[in-house]
């Protein structure tokens, strides 16, 4: 016959109750009906201009001239000739589909690049002990108020010198690099809410750092990783600063850079703009959509750990 152990409980501190009763009084405001109706609004309010030049990339250019996007519920007359055009290199003057290839090409690397060095550096500072871990952490850190803009004259040099610039690992390497500090920042926050007692049961069973991080951390990273991956992959895709630096030639020109040239030869065939936007946007808004539930418990990870 065994006896079991008396059940104990801690009671709940009183800076945990404060906490505790002050994330329900926000929950509260912000589940509100007034909450609800502001929020609604806003999105309203927000949408409104998009859903115009939605509306606008399916009128006539004739139409276009003649009127606002909101006579068109009053007259509707829609065409596809717009993405026809935008699409045809000779009729819009520039070359969508290749750059539409290669914003991919430029985006994927971006993307994949700093999350894998990321992850690896925010294990190693939040479980591993080096000489000048906290040092060095800081200066990462502190990295991330350093303009983007005083360091695309030195990149530039520094590339010209290894001779690759006009390719895609300028790209590659200059959105890694700028990616890289605040990465490291988030996903070192996230690693570090997980419980210690979990890391040192996979050491206790042999587990080292290699297998530790593949099996038990990066399968928890996941809402983190796509958090920060949706925001990488947005951010690269509509660059225009850094592909106009170390991209500006034709053949590997993204989206943006075309887009803009768009706009710049043809004042006049602005009509063509709206169906480029439009056509721009697809790969965002499916990437966003199809991650949006990883995207939100990405976000929440913090607050509901520790």
């Amino acid at each position: 016959m065994t006896t079991a152990a008396p059940l104990t409980t801690t009671p709940a501190s009183k800076s945990e109750t404060k906490k505790l009763s002050a994330a329900a009084t926000a929950k509260a405001k912000l589940t509100s009906p007034w909450a609800s109706l502001a929020a609604v609004v806003l999105a309203v309010l927000w949408t409104i201009p998009t859903f115009g030049l939605l509306i606008t990339s399916f009128r006539t250019p004739e139409d276009i001239r003649r009127s606002g996007w909101w006579t068109a519920f009053t007259n509707p007359l829609f065409t596809l000739d717009n993405y026809k055009a935008v699409l045809d290199p000779e009729q819009a003057g520039a070359n969508l589909p290749d750059s539409f290839l290669n914003s991919l090409v430029m985006t994927i690397p971006s993307v994949v690049i700093p999350l894998c060095l990321a992850s690896l550096a925010a294990y190693a500072f939040a479980w591993m002990n080096f000489r000048g871990k906290n040092f060095l952490f800081i200066a990462i850190f502190a990295l991330q108020i350093v303009p983007l803009q005083v360091t695309l004259l030195p990149l530039l040099q520094l590339f010209v010198s290894w001779d690759i610039d006009g390719t895609f690992w300028t790209v590659w390497l200059s959105h890694s690099t700028f990616a890289l500090p605040l990465a490291i920042y988030l996903l070192h926050n996230f690693i570090k809410e997980v419980p210690a007692s979990l890391i040192e049961a996979a050491r206790i069973d042999g587990a080292g750092h290699v297998s530790i991080f593949f099996r038990v951390l990066l399968p928890l990273l996941t809402p983190a990783l796509a958090a920060f991956g949706i925001f990488q992959f947005l951010w690269v895709w509509n660059d225009l600063l850094v592909s106009l630096t170390f991209a500006g030639a034709p053949a590997i020109s993204p989206l943006t850079v075309q887009l803009s040239n768009l706009s710049g030869t043809r004042g006049t065939a602005w009509y063509l703009l709206s169906a480029g936007a439009f056509v721009s946007i697809i790969v965002p808004v499916t990437v966003f959509l199809l991650l949006q539930r990883y995207f939100v418990r990405g976000l929440l990870a913090g607050s509901v750990k520790g």
